[in-house]
C-alpha cells in the first residue's frame, strides 16, 4: 500500500462510542503504526460537525496530538459537514469554522492544512513552509498551479515538500493531465 487517508473522527473517546460504535484508542494506535511502522504516505481527515467536533480545544487537542506524534509533515484535511441521513437537524459547518480549524492546527506546528467539502479560495493549496510560495494549486479536482521543481522542491528556495509527486505537472501515473491556469 503506497498511501493511506485515516478519518479521525474526533479527538472524544465519548464522540467514537455515540456516533460511530467504536472508540478512539485504536484509532491513534492505527495512526502511529502507519506513520512509525510502514512507508505509506499518510493523510489525516477530519469530518467538523457542528457542535460535535468542532470546539476550539478538542481541535487543538487534536492537531497538538497530530503534531507531537505524527509530524509536522502529516497533511490534516478538515472537511465541511452537509446535513443528512440520521444529522438531517445537524447545521453544515460554517466556512469560520474551517477557517478556524486551520489556524489552530498551523498554530500548532502542522505545515500541510487543508479545508475541502466547501469552496474556499486556497483551502486546497500547498504552499511552502518556508518560504510561502504556491507548490500545488488546487481547484477541487483540477490542478491549477506547480510550483515545485523536478525533485520535489520549492521552486523559489528549494525546501523539499515531502510527498509523492511526478516529475513536472501534467502527468499523473504517466498520463497526460490538464493543468489549468490559476485565477
Amino acid at each position: 500500500m503506497d498511501a493511506v487517508n485515516i478519518d479521525l473522527k474526533s479527538f472524544s473517546d465519548a464522540f467514537y462510542r455515540r456516533l460511530c460504535g467504536a472508540s478512539l484508542g485504536p484509532v491513534l494506535e492505527t495512526l502511529l503504526h502507519i506513520r512509525r511502522e510502514t512507508r505509506a504516505w499518510l493523510e489525516i481527515t477530519t469530518l467538523l460537525i457542528p457542535g460535535g467536533n468542532d470546539g476550539p480545544a478538542e481541535l487543538d487537542a487534536l492537531t497538538g496530538w497530530v503534531a507531537e506524534h505524527l509530524g509536522p509533515e502529516v497533511p490534516l484535511h478538515f472537511s465541511a459537514f452537509h446535513p443528512a441521513w440520521r444529522m438531517l437537524s445537524t447545521p453544515p459547518t460554517p466556512a469560520p469554522a474551517l477557517l478556524e480549524a486551520r489556524r489552530l492546527a498551523r498554530a500548532n506546528g502542522l505545515r500541510h492544512v487543508y479545508v475541502g467539502n466547501l469552496s474556499l479560495p486556497g483551502g486546497e493549496d500547498t504552499r511552502c513552509h518556508v518560504c510561502g510560495h504556491l507548490l500545488v494549486g488546487r481547484a477541487r479536482y483540477r490542478l491549477t498551479a506547480w510550483g515545485l521543481d523536478g525533485g520535489g522542491a520549492c521552486a523559489r528556495c528549494g525546501t523539499s515538500c515531502p510527498g509523492v509527486f511526478e516529475a513536472a505537472p501534467g502527468t499523473w501515473g504517466g498520463k497526460r493531465v490538464a493543468v489549468e491556469a490559476g485565477p
